[in-house]
């Protein structure tokens, strides 16, 4: 069997953060990058990610 691997010539960065999940038998690599020039960090986009989360749920009072 032969690997099947993508591989992109056009950076030589390697990945921000590898996930490996298993399904039955299978494994699936999961391969993620972050912007480079970016000046949010991941709590700055969590927080933003709750306050929606909290508008979209609230009730309106009666």
């Amino acid at each position: 069997m032969t690997d099947n691997k993508q591989h992109d010539t056009r950076t030589t960065r390697r990945p921000d953060c590898v996930t490996e999940i298993r399904m039955g038998n299978s494994v699936l690599v999961v391969s993620g990058y972050f912007k480079k020039d970016t000046t949010t960090t991941a709590a700055d986009k969590m927080a933003r990610v709750l306050e929606a989360e909290a508008a979209a749920t609230q009730k309106p009072a009666i």
